[in-house]
């Protein structure tokens, strides 16, 4: 459940189970052992994880299976308290600071036949060479650093997942290089705030060893750009209050380096982004975007946004559709305000009904398909360079793929294009996908 740095550690657990000797299972009733990697940015992502709790109690009776909960709902002790008075049939419970343990926790549960709770509320240390199962073998994703600074007041981020910590310029590059030799093509750089790599490194005067000229995310990116083998370098999530000239200019100038940049907005408002502790204005945000058109050819934007964040008004949402109107994201990821125990923005008062929210975010809706539908216009007729994934979802017949610009792209063509990088002349759109042909 939840973000991709989470989907990262979920491809390292089920590496270390795979070392101990499982397979993988998507049937619960084959299951030894049924592991819960949770997020807690949202409330439903909880209500799915009590969800599925309750399913699995007969399974358990039954069989006797290991349940094990890990992730960022852990490092919250509501909910770990929750979790022991409701579902007292769970083994072991582990937090994002623990994952490099889970195999000694499992290997405990199992032998000594006693629940096991290791969470620690210190942030942990970066642990380097842990096994890793992907997904897939064309995309792969690297984690570069841990943690947030930022406090955000919507936001439970830095209080499960720690403060800041980068990971050492040698260790990322080597891993990088290694997937090259592994033969894939596309790389996302993860982090909660990816464009401050090393600067609580700086700020602090951490010693950190350089790596081939590497002591910024700005000197990363040139350096990633330079490994042989790799077609395409994303990465989430920047902040806009960190977005430097030099990454700016690092983005220009790599090749490899996609042009869609996710950008989160949050507010349209001035008012609703100093609230939520953003620390920019709605004029400093579309200067931004200003700056980086003039800079970065081809560039296309993606966004997150917060609709009903405590106190927003109805002149300050319609702050937020004309930041909209005026960028014209290619992709925005919309959510309704979600209050978080323990962050400020659960103890504000004037809470936006849910009703207002939900009207609210509807509106929002309408305003970004139109957008999608006029975006995609301005394809039909191009030539895009598609990396192949694989058969489509919903016709074995078709191949999908994505541009550079993260458009979903159908098409017709041999399985063994899969794995490579297609010329494609786009021929009509979908609003959520384009097709195309050689």
């Amino acid at each position: 459940m939840g973000c991709q740095l989470n989907e990262n550690d979920s491809e390292k657990l089920c590496g270390m189970l795979e070392k101990m000797g499982y397979d993988k299972t998507e049937d619960t009733k084959q299951a030894d052992i049924v592991l819960f990697n949770t997020c807690c940015v949202r409330e439903n992502a909880e209500d799915k994880l009590f969800g599925k709790l309750g399913e699995l109690k007969k399974i358990k009776e039954e069989k006797g299976i290991i349940i094990a909960i890990g992730g960022c709902m852990m490092q919250e002790k509501h909910i770990t308290d929750k979790i022991k008075e409701s579902y007292p049939f769970v083994d072991i419970l582990f937090g994002t600071h623990t994952l490099h343990r889970f195999p000694e926790d499992l290997y405990q549960a199992l032998q000594e036949k006693r629940k096991q709770e290791d969470i620690i509320d210190i942030d942990g240390e970066i642990h380097e060479g842990l096994p890793i199962k992907r997904e897939s073998s064309i995309k792969a994703s690297v984690t570069i650093m841990n943690g947030c600074n930022n406090f955000c007041s919507y936001c439970i981020v830095p209080y499960v997942r720690g403060r800041e910590r980068s990971r050492k310029p040698r260790a990322i590059i080597e891993e990088v290089k290694e997937l090259a030799k592994q033969g894939y093509q596309e790389i996302t750089l993860l982090g909660q705030n990816v464009n401050s790599y090393l600067r609580v490194e700086k700020e602090k005067q951490i010693p950190f060893e350089e790596y081939e000229g590497v002591n910024s995310f700005a000197t990363l990116l040139r350096a990633i750009n330079k490994i042989e083998g790799i077609q395409r370098i994303r990465f989430v999530s920047p902040h806009p209050k960190d977005f430097t000239d030099d990454v700016i200019q690092a983005i220009a100038d790599c090749e490899k380096v996609c042009k869609l940049i996710h950008l989160p907005l949050q507010s349209g408002n001035t008012k609703v982004l100093k609230e939520m502790n953003r620390k920019y204005t709605k004029e400093q945000y579309l200067n931004l975007v200003e700056k980086m058109k003039n800079k970065i050819p081809n560039l296309t934007l993606s966004t997150d946004i917060i609709v009903g964040f405590p106190g927003e008004t109805e002149e300050e949402f319609k702050d937020t559709l004309d930041v909209v109107e005026k960028v014209k994201f290619e992709q925005v990821y919309m959510f309704i305000y979600s209050r978080r125990i323990g962050t400020p923005g659960d103890k504000m008062e004037n809470q936006i009904p849910e009703e207002i929210k939900h009207q609210r975010f509807n509106r929002l809706k309408a305003l970004v398909e139109s957008q999608i539908e006029e975006n995609n216009q301005k394809y039909i007729g191009t030539t895009q360079k598609v990396l192949v994934e694989g058969e489509s979802k919903n016709n074995s017949k078709m191949l999908t793929g994505r541009t550079d610009s993260n458009k979903v792209v159908i098409f017709e063509g041999p399985k063994e294009w899969i794995g490579t990088m297609q010329d494609l002349k786009i021929v009509s759109e979908h609003m959520w996908y384009l097709k195309g042909e050689k």
